[in-house]
């Protein structure tokens, strides 16, 4: 990268931390004003800084506009994808994605077990939403009053003996999913099926979409599963760089 680009990149995140003059840019950067002041016009011609009428400098309108257009065509699928597979080629056992739309928690991607005995979940189908590890995981992370909403208009059937049996209960596991970070499903829809999970955060830290491995009990046991979740959420959280675009861990 040239010396010129490296040190109007550098501009931005300074900005980012609230407005600042000439002075302070130039300093910050160790440069005279004079160069401080061409990488800012530059900036400011393309609409990425804005200068106030207090001369100082802020973060403009357009690197929002840029950042926002960005974030809605990321698509979440296509970056786990690659990352799914790989988790199904180490362990073999079926893996899902899924998102929260209109109310709904669906599958929107899925990797076949490569064992005989197979899962009749559909990308496109919407889940177990009071038992599903994917659901706890995706409402787990809204603001307290709206899991409360939430949980308060949903039914609650008896799939399994294992199954949430009403809101209190729904609540009280959600917080718990969002202290500890990962969620279960062991046999709360089927019976002899078992799932656990992770989420997937966005640059700002909410969780976006939701990943899950997914096994039945003639495959391995619930304890042979949880032995997974360490893989499991290590693959969240390259999918969660790869998606916020932060830099892979090394």
């Amino acid at each position: 990268m040239s010396q010129t680009v490296d040190r109007a990149l550098s501009i931005l995140p300074l900005l980012a931390e609230g407005p600042a003059d000439l002075g302070q840019v130039a300093d910050r950067l160790g440069v005279h004003k004079s160069t401080a002041l061409r990488l800012l016009r530059t900036l400011h011609e393309h609409g990425l800084v804005f200068r106030q009428s207090d001369q100082r400098y802020r973060l403009g309108a357009r690197l929002f506009a840029l950042a926002q257009e960005a974030v809605e065509n990321l698509d979440v699928r296509e970056i786990a994808h690659p990352h799914l597979l790989a988790l199904n080629e180490k362990c073999g056992h079926t893996v899902h994605l899924a998102v929260y739309e209109e109310q709904e928690v669906l599958y929107i991607d899925k990797v076949e077990s490569r064992y005989p005995v197979r899962m009749y979940s559909r990308i496109g189908k919407p889940v177990a939403i009071t038992v599903a590890a994917v659901a706890k995981l995706l409402l787990s992370d809204f603001p307290e009053a709206e899991r409360r909403a939430i949980a308060e208009k949903l039914d609650y059937p008896a799939y399994t003996s294992r199954s949430t049996p009403n809101a209190a209960a729904f609540l009280k596991e959600l917080a718990q999913v969002r202290e500890q970070g990962w969620a279960t499903d062991l046999g709360g829809h089927e019976e002899s099926i078992n799932c656990v999970g992770a989420p997937i955060r966005g640059a700002d830290g909410r969780v976006v979409a939701a990943m899950s491995v997914s096994a039945p009990n003639v495959v391995v046991t619930a304890e042979e599963l949880l032995r997974l979740l360490p893989l499991v959420r290590r693959t969240a959280e390259a999918i969660s760089r790869e998606y916020s675009g932060h830099a892979p861990e090394k």
